[in-house]
């Protein structure tokens, strides 16, 4: 079967989220994924895709929260306004369709996590995430051991 990919769901370290529909994402890369499997402190065996680099450009459009949650720092100031706010992605699932699948099937996610250094003894902000809504209102996020948003997306440091 092929998997068609219908959205990315971002999620914070602190626990929260945000699912962006694939209509609402301009461009997008995801570099160098690699595959690791394993478990730590006798969790359950799992697999996981960290990454290399990350950038993502995301239409004015999506700035909401899909959520019932009132919890979720996002509800009242959109979800651009908390990603310029707090540097604390810390992995994304991609979402793909699953209507052409059995029911008792697991769904399908890819889970990929991003570099991650913490900033703080809090180890909230991430030291290699770094964000810009541009002119136009797109949001702009890289997450780069070494290159900052503006590096991945040249026309921002005009």
């Amino acid at each position: 079967m092929d998997k068609r990919m219908t959205g990315l769901k971002l999620i914070f370290r602190n626990g929260e989220y945000w699912v962006i529909d694939k209509e609402m994402i301009g461009d997008l890369w995801i570099k160098h994924i690699t595959t690791s499997f394993g478990r730590i402190n006798g969790s359950d065996f799992q697999e996981i895709h960290p990454c290399e680099s990350f950038k993502i450009e995301v239409l004015p459009e999506a700035d909401h929260v899909q959520t019932e949650n009132i919890n979720y720092g996002g509800l009242e100031s959109g979800m651009f306004a908390r990603i310029t706010g707090y540097s604390d992605i810390e992995r994304m699932e991609v979402m793909y369709d699953a209507s052409n699948e059995d029911p008792q099937t697991e769904k399908l996610i890819d889970r990929i996590y991003f570099p991650y250094e913490a900033m703080d003894p809090d180890g909230i902000d991430n030291r290699y995430q770094s964000t810009k809504v541009a002119d136009n209102g797109n949001l702009y996020i890289a997450i780069d051991y070494d290159k900052k948003v503006e590096d991945l997306f040249p026309d921002l440091a005009k």
